[in-house]
């Protein structure tokens, strides 16, 4: 060892053998220097200096794929596991770093441009939800897509998050008032039956009516569709009821790549994977809800269908993997462009 290096050890610099000896007697030397509940988990709160991520492009095939954001939402989690021991719940979230009381759910929108369609997946809450929510227009526009230029609607359901915003602030116009829109046949008819609001309970009743405020303007021009209806070209509807009685997902394949839309078929990135059986809430028919999630997790892990949720962390898109008896979410990776 040259004269420099034992300078360094004498002034206290250890070599790769110090340091691993010392690691290994620091147990034995004193206390840890941080003690158990030293350190807790980071709170990431909203952004700083105004930053938002409110859209976000990828290519599948020959489309190209925007995740434009609506906002967020914020609902009690007694909605999630409601089969399940409340503590077995708590401990589930708590273990994954989220809030066991509140649920901070995303909402994201998905805009397939096909070169010859625009297509648009939900139409949001507009202002007449949650505060927090009815961006949908303002992240469109700052993602350069003119709501004007929007082909097609494709209504996953009609629940408030997902269609309330279907009528300009004023309540005069269509937002996308140049657009063919799709729903399915009993999805419209449930909540268009005449008496609904009566028959529901009164937790209900707000949005029955607001389903009907909704569909009411697009009755004479939305097709009915079923199970496997092609909006245009490689895009098609797919039945995924459970959540509501008619709900419906989208998929969208081009040139051997393919995209499930789930909208809420899956609601929760790690309840919806990891425990599929598990029922929530707001599931209209929670054992078909189940049966569907299953079916839907299976079908994307065997032929490696990437899949994008409404409510799933912004953007909300990534891969299905099977993990023993049930699966994980692997969100996609985020690619800088340039």
């Amino acid at each position: 060892m040259s004269v420099g290096k034992s300078a360094e050890r004498r002034n206290g610099a250890l070599s790769r053998r110090g340091f691993l000896t010392a690691a290994a007697a620091a147990p034995v030397l004193g206390a840890p220097l941080l003690g158990p509940g030293a350190l807790s988990a980071a709170s990431f709160g909203a952004p700083v200096s105004g930053q938002n991520a409110g859209w976000s492009r990828f290519q599948l095939g020959a489309f190209e794929i925007t995740i434009v954001s609506d906002g967020n939402l914020t609902i009690p989690t007694d909605g999630l596991g409601a089969n399940a021991p409340r503590e077995a719940v708590t401990a589930f979230l708590a273990e994954r770093f989220l809030d066991t009381e509140t649920l901070y759910s995303h909402t994201n929108h998905v805009v397939i441009d096909t070169g010859a369609a625009r297509v648009l997946v939900d139409v949001g809450s507009g202002d007449k939800f949650q505060t927090s929510a009815g961006r949908l227009v303002a992240n469109l526009e700052a993602a350069q897509i003119d709501p004007a230029s929007i082909t097609h609607v494709a209504l996953t359901h009609a629940h408030p998050d997902h269609v309330w915003g279907m009528m300009d602030d004023f309540g005069d116009d269509l937002r996308f008032a140049e657009a063919a829109y799709a729903i399915n046949a009993a999805e419209f008819d449930w909540w268009m039956a005449e008496g609904r609001a009566e028959e529901v309970p009164a937790e209900m009743q707000g949005f029955v009516i607001g389903a009907t405020n909704a569909l009411g303007p697009i009755a004479e021009r939305a097709s009915m569709v079923a199970d496997g209806a092609e909006i245009v070209s490689g895009v098609r509807m797919i039945a995924t009821h459970g959540h509501t009685l008619g709900h419906m997902s989208v998929l969208v394949e081009s040139e051997g790549e393919a995209l499930l839309v789930a909208g809420d078929a899956l609601n929760h990135a790690y309840v919806a994977f990891e425990r599929p059986d598990w029922h929530t809430g707001f599931d209209m028919d929670k054992e078909q809800a189940v049966a569907t999630r299953k079916r839907l997790l299976d079908m994307a892990a065997t032929d490696r269908i990437a899949v994008a949720a409404y409510h799933f962390p912004f953007p909300g898109v990534g891969h299905v993997a099977r993990s023993g008896e049930a699966y994980r979410f692997i969100p996609a990776q985020w690619r800088w462009g340039g």
